[in-house]
């Protein structure tokens, strides 16, 4: 059953977009023995901004795959100039952003697909991981949580980091697992400083990846 927001979604787009997120859940499964733990956290409607660790460039299908909505990303505006490319993740709704960031014109779009109820995927360290650890948080999420008074969605996935770390060519075949985990309210956000916020976002991630380790070692 679709949700609430994919009802307004041009038919195309749908398609495409269900028809990707398909394509990629079948080679999650056979190459990759993906699993997701907890999608049912994600609202099934209303706007919520995922934030997920950043192990891989395999990453951004990795988190919205297994969800039933629709998802958001943001991609390097650099990554439209390429026709095919760019044409898949237009059609994906992804948001181009700056090299050197959101900028404003970044900021401005994703708040406007928050506010019209999307769900967007941020990696709040900001960069790929170059251990496999989770790095420390960025604070651009908490301008984007407060201003659209959306939830957060702490998500951790394991095993990316083993098929393609950063600065790899060609991934290795590696179980991977995907944990979703209990989301901070917008009342909560709108409650706690930027400090006690990222503190608070970091335990539930971990929480998330230390899940995801237990399944892939299971």
């Amino acid at each position: 059953m679709a949700d609430s927001n994919t009802g307004r979604k041009p038919l195309v787009k749908y398609t495409f977009y269900a028809f990707f997120r398909y394509l990629f859940r079948l080679a999650g499964l056979l190459l990759f023995k993906y699993h997701c733990i907890g999608r049912h956290y994600l609202p099934r409607s209303g706007g919520a901004i995922i934030c997920a660790n950043h192990q891989s460039h395999l990453d951004p299908p990795l988190v919205g795959m297994a969800p039933s909505r629709h998802c958001i990303y943001l991609a390097r505006k650099t990554l439209f100039n390429n026709p095919l490319f760019g044409f898949i993740i237009a059609n994906l709704d992804a948001i181009p952003l700056n090299r050197d960031g959101m900028g404003i014109e970044g900021i401005k779009a994703t708040l406007r697909k928050l506010r019209a109820g999307e769900a967007v995927v941020m990696f709040p360290e900001g960069t790929r991981t170059k251990t496999g650890e989770l790095q420390p948080l960025k604070s651009g999420f908490i301008t984007l949580a407060r201003r659209s008074k959306v939830p957060l969605v702490p998500c951790g996935f394991v095993g990316a980091y083993q098929c393609l770390p950063k600065g790899g060519k060609l991934p290795q075949f590696e179980r991977i697992r995907c944990v979703y985990g209990p989301p901070i309210s917008a009342e909560q956000v709108a409650e706690m400083d930027d400090e006690a916020l990222i503190d608070l976002l970091t335990e539930r991630m971990q929480e998330c990846i230390a899940q995801a380790e237990i399944s892939r070692a299971g």
